[in-house]
């Protein structure tokens, strides 16, 4: 009996936290300036992390004029990510930015609404936005760190970083679930 109460806890947690996640990634959709903004902060990620993913290169390129050379720079840089990840490691940049988009509007939404001092569910977005970031760049920020050769040694070029940095980010946008809802933990 007590094997049957654990597993229906479970599969009951499950099905919150998938309701939550559903939540959480609609909100975003639900209305016209939402869909824009989350679409704007979505392309925008997505440029920083590819212009991120060689910055010696990118310093260069706009240091020589950014009005000029911006559009160079990401399609140059855009097209070498996609030789060193192909497609599927360009897919979960994109979905990486896609979920920033989400994670953004939904931390706005819940300061706007319950203020600075409530935000210790989506605080724990933060992490995920870091470690995803971090994973889903490729060498950009590990370039800084000096290690940027560490996701070409990693097996699939990081694409498992990567995508256990979009599940860490998922995770906390389903704990956090919709930002309009206030509940207690």
């Amino acid at each position: 009996m007590s094997g049957q109460t654990t597993a229906t806890r479970w599969r009951g947690r499950i099905r919150q936290f998938g309701s939550q996640l559903g939540r959480a990634l609609v909100y975003p959709f639900s209305s016209g300036p939402r869909i824009v903004t989350t679409l704007v902060v979505a392309a925008v990620t997505f440029v920083l992390l590819i212009l991120s993913t060689f910055p010696t290169y990118t310093m260069q390129m706009l240091g020589a004029g950014v009005q000029r050379y911006l559009v160079q720079a990401f399609v140059d840089l855009l097209y070498t990510t996609y030789r060193s990840v192909g497609v599927v490691g360009v897919s979960l940049i994109v979905a990486y930015a896609v979920l920033t988009g989400v994670a953004l509007v939904n931390v706005a939404a819940q300061v706007r609404l319950t203020g600075v001092a409530s935000l210790s569910d989506l605080s724990g977005v933060l992490p995920g936005l870091f470690a995803s970031g971090c994973a889903s760049c490729g060498a950009g920020v590990l370039g800084f760190l000096g290690f940027t050769g560490a996701l070409a040694v990693m097996p699939f070029h990081g694409d498992l970083l990567r995508a256990g940095g979009l599940l860490l980010l998922l995770f906390f946008l389903g704990r956090a679930g919709d930002p309009r809802r206030c509940r207690l933990t």
